[in-house]
């Protein structure tokens, strides 16, 4: 299985990537902006809230993944900790993970594919799942016989995935929301998680 990098992964992302003991991260294509890869969405007070990381500015029209930098001219980490924060400090696992999770907000990250694999290898750690991740070396346009979530997973596309419904903290307001940012369900539903994604 190949995957395009991202910001706090949707849930579609883990339920596809613990079926596998290896899966590999692309970091040879060009930044794509409106996906994944520098955002991620969380249920706040008013519904489905997107965060975006910043990124530093380029002029060139084709910017190579492994050379897009993260940008703390606004300070965006302390507005998406305090989002995060707001959105699930009542969840019943919050205080749990919360610590874990703290320190992609009080750090400074140069490049966001690095940023973005940090965060992934912790929340797999959370999920209590540890596939082998291997980063790929060349770009390779399609790939055959093998699984492919590099465009599949994209804010954009409506998964064809029957997500369960669970417990979420604003859910009384607006109903159940889907595929949201694996901590969503790690908040929510804590050690069970892991279970929830293999019963999808």
């Amino acid at each position: 299985m190949i995957f395009a990098t991202a910001y706090f992964p949707p849930i579609e992302f883990f339920y596809h990537a613990i079926k596998s003991d290896k899966i590999t991260m692309e970091a040879c294509e060009n930044f794509t902006k409106q996906t994944y890869r520098n955002r991620c969405a969380i249920y706040a007070a008013n519904g489905k809230l997107d965060l975006s990381v910043a990124l530093q500015k380029c002029r060139r029209n084709h910017l190579p993944l492994k050379d897009v930098k993260i940008s703390y001219d606004v300070p965006w980490h302390k507005v998406h900790a305090k989002a995060i924060t707001s959105a699930y400090n009542k969840s019943p696992f919050f205080m749990y993970y919360q610590p874990e999770l703290d320190v992609f907000f009080n750090k400074e990250y140069l490049w966001l594919f690095d940023f973005n694999m940090e965060i992934m290898q912790v929340c797999f750690k959370l999920l209590k799942c540890s596939p082998e991740i291997v980063v790929s070396e060349t770009f390779v346009a399609e790939y055959l016989g093998e699984d492919d979530f590099r465009e599949s997973i994209h804010p954009k596309h409506s998964s064809d995935i029957n997500f369960p419904k669970y417990t979420q903290v604003f859910d009384y307001k607006f109903g159940f929301i889907p595929n949201l940012s694996i901590m969503d369900l790690l908040f929510n539903r804590g050690p069970d998680a892991l279970q929830y994604l293999k019963s999808i």
